[in-house]
């Protein structure tokens, strides 16, 4: 196993830390047999990467071994976004050359800069990410993440362009959906929570990312940088219905 250098990595304040340590904590207790959660939202841009990346460091500061898996094989952005880069100086093999059967698990698995947070990068992307998906390799992959790691954590295509997440939903102990405030509709939420359902994986909860509040006068500060991350998350609702 080799080890990835992460150029970019941004530094969470107080209220972003605060969010992330709330969403943390509703994981822990829906009980330790949720180890494989999968993220995904319904449409692009609503901030699914940002919002698995920061969890998976905030689980390794309070001491748990975490699996990130970017099973994006169509679209990624974390290893550009991270600025990644592999410390041996070789390419960054992924999850693309091990599901079509090029590379071994030891290959594409990377110890990072960041104590007890460890990667499998997408790969190059694929014109059959769902069929590959559904190999033996991803069944071990899956297993290998569940002995070794306290979490594996899956970032997700939105369910709402590609249906990869209700295959990857099969290996999966639970599921958040992440909907950016004002982009995707409670419908749409909706439809990405039935297919998600029906593939017979425990809804988590919903994560309202981009959330932009503003107060007046003491708090605003606060209130402004916390919103413009996360929001509250389990049972949100949207214009005054509850998502179900």
């Amino acid at each position: 196993m080799e080890s990835v250098l992460l150029g970019k990595v941004r530094e969470q304040g107080y209220a972003m830390k605060e969010s992330l340590r709330a969403l943390k904590t509703n994981i822990q207790f829906c009980g330790d047999d949720v180890k494989a959660i999968l993220v995904t939202s319904s449409i692009p841009n609503e901030g699914k990467s940002t919002v698995t990346e920061n969890l998976a460091r905030s689980m390794t500061e309070s001491g748990k071994r975490v699996l990130l898996i970017d099973t994006d094989m169509r679209k990624s952005v974390l290893i550009g976004r991270l600025r990644a880069r592999n410390a041996g100086g070789g390419e960054i093999l992924g999850l693309s050359h091990f599901l079509s059967g090029q590379k071994k698990l030891d290959e594409v698995l990377y110890a990072t800069d960041i104590p007890k947070l460890f990667m499998v990068f997408a790969g190059p992307s694929v014109p059959n990410p769902t069929e590959i998906l559904e190999k033996k390799y991803f069944d071990e992959l899956i297993n290998f993440g569940k002995e070794h790691f306290d979490y594996v954590l899956l970032d997700c295509a939105p369910l709402g362009a590609a249906i990869d997440a209700a295959v990857i939903a099969r290996h999966s102990d639970g599921a958040i959906i992440v909907t950016g405030q004002g982009m995707a509709s409670g419908r749409m939420v909706s439809n990405v929570k039935k297919q998600l359902e029906l593939s017979g994986v425990r809804i988590l909860g919903v994560v309202l990312n981009k959330v932009k509040i503003k107060k007046k006068g003491y708090g605003s500060y606060y209130g402004g940088y916390y919103g413009s991350y996360y929001g509250n998350y389990y049972g949100q609702e949207e214009d005054g219905k509850k998502i179900k």
